[in-house]
């Protein structure tokens, strides 16, 4: 109940200081002539999630005034009736309220107008000095309040501060990517050596990378953020370890649509782009472009505004990455295709190669379903040292194999029907197939 009777406290401490601008603007008797001198209630640890963010945030008191607005509409819209009164002068509402009808006429909703009247009243000075405060606060221009003219909180932000709920971002326009997660553990995932090596070196660096920054005073010299391209064909684990970082570390694991965020239209894509950062710094995400060459890939020399636009797009890009404190994985099918910008800047570039003889005979045993059987016939040696073949493509034939199994109520794999789902996996890859 802690985080109830912190956010009641702030509500009646608003509610103070709405009661006091009002009767300074038409002149009334007050307790105090400056808001200013209206103490917000005071802060300590464990008085639940508002007051955490307040702290966390370093929110200054014009900065909680523009706070405890935002959620009145949700948890006391009675305290925005006094903005509702019309001027008898103009037969209409007071404009420098700031406020505005819901949708459904049914209330008012608080804007920026709303809070520059409680912080200035009618002094020019002092409201273009709080105008030019919050226009560029990052905090109230990112992904915590709706993009609108009224001030309306996130579901991000109600969920956290105000029903203390921890709350992951769904995919939508506003936010393509999806989290990507796995039942699966390091065991199933069968690298080469030197590639689980710089592996367990992003491990580390999750685990550590802010412990050494700080412990050893490297703030400032080294970037926080750490990131990483992935490249090989397709199949050969880069999902799969992805979301294996996420797993082992506790981080969610979000992969990021590109064909959501790339717009035609010019300045869009890098709209879209600062949305998904903004989002992801706020909840620590692991941020895993799959196919990145479609737009990290190699610039373009200039022809016209648009190869103009495209290469400032891929400069913001390098920009944003660089600066976010958190993984970013890149992937693509061939490391050529990455703009050398972007390679100068990873802290790593990890080849997934196709697996061993070796490598895809442990694959094969260790994909099959332990219930399996295997007929006489068919020898996962023989089959592993013959095809040429990544863990994705085994998968699916293990998937075909063991379905058609199943279909005649067997347990026994047999040899035709994993050549047959080999078949396909090579016709799908343009490949020569060979069962002779």
């Amino acid at each position: 109940m802690k985080n109830e009777q912190f956010i009641n406290a702030e509500l009646n401490w608003i509610t103070n200081v709405i009661v006091t601008r009002l009767k300074l603007y038409f002149k009334e008797n007050t307790e105090t002539n400056d808001i200013n001198y209206i103490v917000p209630p005071s802060i300590e640890k464990g008085q639940g999630a508002y007051s955490e963010f307040i702290l966390r945030n370093g929110l200054k008191f014009e900065d909680r005034i523009y706070l405890a607005l935002a959620i009145i509409p949700q948890l006391k819209p009675q305290l925005l009736d006094c903005f509702n009164v019309k001027n008898s002068n103009t037969d209409q509402r007071f404009v420098e309220f700031g406020c505005i009808e819901k949708e459904n006429g049914r209330g008012i909703l608080p804007t920026l107008d709303t809070v520059l009247f409680l912080l200035a009243g009618d002094n020019v000075e002092i409201r273009i000095q709080y105008l030019r405060y919050f226009t560029q606060h990052k905090l109230f221009k990112g992904s915590l309040f709706l993009n609108t003219e009224a001030i309306v909180p996130s579901l991000e932000l109600m969920e956290t501060i105000v029903y203390e709920r921890s709350f992951m971002p769904d995919f939508s326009t506003t936010f393509p990517a999806h989290r990507i997660t796995t039942n699966r553990s390091w065991e199933d995932l069968i690298l080469d050596k030197n590639t689980m090596t710089q592996i367990n070196d992003i491990k580390l660096w999750v685990s550590n990378g802010e412990k050494l920054l700080n412990e050893w005073n490297l703030n400032g010299k080294i970037k926080r953020g750490y990131r990483t391209l992935f490249y090989g064909l397709p199949g050969t684990g880069k999902t799969f370890t992805a979301s294996l970082l996420g797993k082992s570390t506790g981080k969610e694991v979000y992969c990021v649509d590109l064909s959501m965020v790339i717009s035609k239209y010019i300045g869009e894509t890098e709209k879209n782009l600062s949305h998904v950062f903004e989002v992801a710094e706020g909840k620590d995400l692991i941020l895993f472009f799959d196919e990145a060459d479609a737009l990290f890939g190699k610039r373009t020399n200039i022809k016209d505004s648009h190869d103009r636009y495209a290469n400032q797009e891929v400069a913001y890009l390098l920009q944003r990455i660089e600066d976010y404190p958190g993984l970013v994985i890149l992937s693509t099918n061939q490391k050529n295709n990455i703009d050398e910008a972007f390679a100068r800047r990873f802290q790593s570039i990890i080849r997934f190669s196709m697996p061993s003889a070796e490598e895809r005979e442990r694959l094969w045993k260790e994909t099959f379903s332990e219930k399996c059987t295997f007929e006489d016939k068919l020898s996962i040696n023989e089959i592993a040292q013959k095809y040429e073949m990544a863990g994705g493509s085994i998968l699916n034939v293990v998937h075909y194999s063991s379905l058609m199994a199943f279909s005649r109520n067997e347990t026994c794999i047999k040899k035709d029907d994993v050549i047959e789902g080999i078949r396909r996996e090579f016709r799908k890859e343009g490949k020569v197939f060979d069962c002779t």
